[in-house]
């Protein structure tokens, strides 16, 4: 059962997910996964953050659908079906060193890439294989949200066509990840109240939002400029808090 105080934490950090995500794309997903990690189970954790990104992602693509990029869209899902087939296979649950570690290593890694060898979503086959990568990496990491975002920040699309596009490209990845960690979450007894669950949605709608007269006074530079520095920020959080845990794994919550 959750309580009071992480519940309303929990809340906290679902609005705001959905008005980071409402401006940034998938920097927001990453603050609400640190929490419920913090709070929950994996199983749980992972369960419940597909869910809110799901409805956050759709009510996003909603408010953005004149800018979504069907064609990068098809050929992400083509290749993110490929990658879910392929981890049915794996019945992984990750520890949670090993997803704070995953969530602020692998945009580092994507950042010292020459800019040359940046990897473009617009460029042939590009989508596919971030579709591919992503997928996989969300169901053994929990989530890939910053090596979705080197894929786009790479691209020349314009910030509207990004946060839209990638908004509805994950759509289909965040329902499979629920439900693979949600069978594996009703296995080991993880589970959070329907009516809280309904209460964090809601948040989702009035993040998103919220979000979006910040988005249009934004300028494409300041966009890259900032979410490069947001998951930078993240990724040094989440780096020392799967270290700390290595170091002292009897400090986890749960």
């Amino acid at each position: 059962m959750i309580s009071v105080f992480a519940g309303s934490v929990i809340a906290v950090a679902t609005f705001v997910g959905a008005f980071t995500s409402g401006i940034f794309g998938m920097v927001g997903g990453q603050i609400v996964l640190g929490v419920l990690l913090y709070f929950l189970p994996v199983s749980a954790a992972m369960t419940i953050f597909s869910a809110l990104m799901f409805t956050s992602g759709l009510w996003r693509g909603m408010l953005l659908r004149r800018h979504i990029d069907w064609a990068i869209t098809v050929r992400y899902i083509a290749g993110s079906a490929i990658g879910y087939v392929l981890m049915l296979f794996v019945a992984f649950v990750p520890s949670k060193p090993v997803i704070y570690l995953g969530l602020g290593v692998l945009p580092l890694i994507g950042y010292m890439l020459p800019k040359r060898h940046a990897p473009d979503v617009t460029r042939p086959g590009m989508a596919s294989i971030c579709g591919f990568i992503v997928m996989v990496l969300q169901i053994s990491f929990g989530t890939a949200g910053n090596v979705l975002d080197m894929f786009f920040q790479a691209s020349p699309l314009s910030r509207h066509v990004i946060v839209a596009t990638k908004a509805v490209t994950q759509l289909f990845s965040q329902a499979m990840r629920f439900l693979y960690f949600g069978s594996l979450a009703l296995e080991a007894g993880d589970h959070a109240p329907v009516w809280l669950f309904v209460f964090y949605v809601l948040l989702t709608f009035a993040g998103g939002s919220a979000a979006g007269s910040v988005l249009n006074r934004m300028s494409d530079a300041s966009f890259r400029k900032w979410t490069k520095t947001i998951i930078l920020a993240l990724s040094a959080v989440y780096i020392a808090r799967g270290v700390w845990l290595l170091v002292f794994p009897g400090t986890a919550a749960s």
